[in-house]
């Protein structure tokens, strides 16, 4: 079985006109590499929301990174001020990658 180390899984909830400033912020933490991931509908706090195709109002995206702590907790950091604003949901989770020195 190939070397696993334990790096940081970081997912952000997002309003996809944040997005972009998600990604230079991760950029600025050092965070090499992100996905952004397309949602469809969910449900929380504030009801169940649904893609507006139309007008694309509505649309969110799930942006998805590996890290190391530090680059984790320097990224958390810069988007602190985010949170409450704009109603970010932040996950973060330990995750066992391969091929370590990419994260």
């Amino acid at each position: 079985m190939p070397e696993m180390i334990t790096r940081v899984r970081i997912e952000v909830l997002v309003d996809a006109p944040l997005a972009p400033r998600l990604v230079k912020l991760s950029r600025e933490a050092g965070i090499t590499g992100h996905t952004l991931i397309r949602t469809t509908s969910g449900e929380g706090r504030q009801g169940s929301w649904k893609e507006d195709l139309v007008s694309g109002a509505t649309a969110k995206f799930i942006f998805l990174a590996v890290a190391n702590q530090e680059r984790a907790d320097r990224f958390v950091d810069l988007i602190e001020p985010l949170l409450e604003s704009h109603g970010l949901l932040v996950l973060r989770s330990p995750t066992d990658v391969i091929r370590p020195e990419r994260f």
